[in-house]
């Protein structure tokens, strides 16, 4: 008999770094999940990436307290500033684009390092083709002040 699914739970966590502060452990502990048994099961599955990428998780929970993962790509925003070669900053290290996109350009990429990213993310996206999913990550690149040469 197939298990009976109470809810499903998005969090981003940084790959191999999950611990059960917050925001895993609150957010696993009000739903009765066990956190330890997470923790070890989503650092296991993103041992092959690189750590500190933030990981998007989507987490299916079940009535019997057991629980699926489902990992994702890293966000489309992530993969472009480190294609630009942003420097991490600030306290939670995070790239930073530009403060006024449109206006300043914080940093450049090339059309196939564009296409590299989409095919990456075309799992995750609603494309259809390549060059579709390229326009989604031109939108997002554009968002954070980079531009696109070629």
């Amino acid at each position: 008999m197939a298990k009976k699914i109470i809810g499903s739970l998005k969090l981003q966590v940084k790959a191999g770094q999950a611990n059960p502060s917050p925001p895993v452990g609150p957010a696993l502990g009000q739903r009765g999940l066990n956190i330890m048994a997470f923790v070890k099961e989503f650092n296991a599955k993103t041992a092959d990436i690189p750590p500190g990428t933030p990981t998007p998780v989507i987490i299916t929970y079940y009535q019997d307290k057991s629980f699926s993962l489902e990992l994702k790509t890293a966000p489309a925003s992530f993969l472009v500033k480190q294609a630009a070669g942003l420097p991490a900053v600030g306290k939670r290290s995070r790239a930073k684009g530009s403060m006024k996109p449109g206006r300043e350009v914080a940093g450049s990429i090339t059309a196939a390092q564009l296409r590299k990213i989409a095919e990456t993310k075309m799992k995750d996206l609603n494309a259809n083709s390549v060059e579709a999913a390229m326009q989604i990550i031109l939108g997002s690149a554009k968002s954070c002040g980079i531009e696109v040469k070629g």
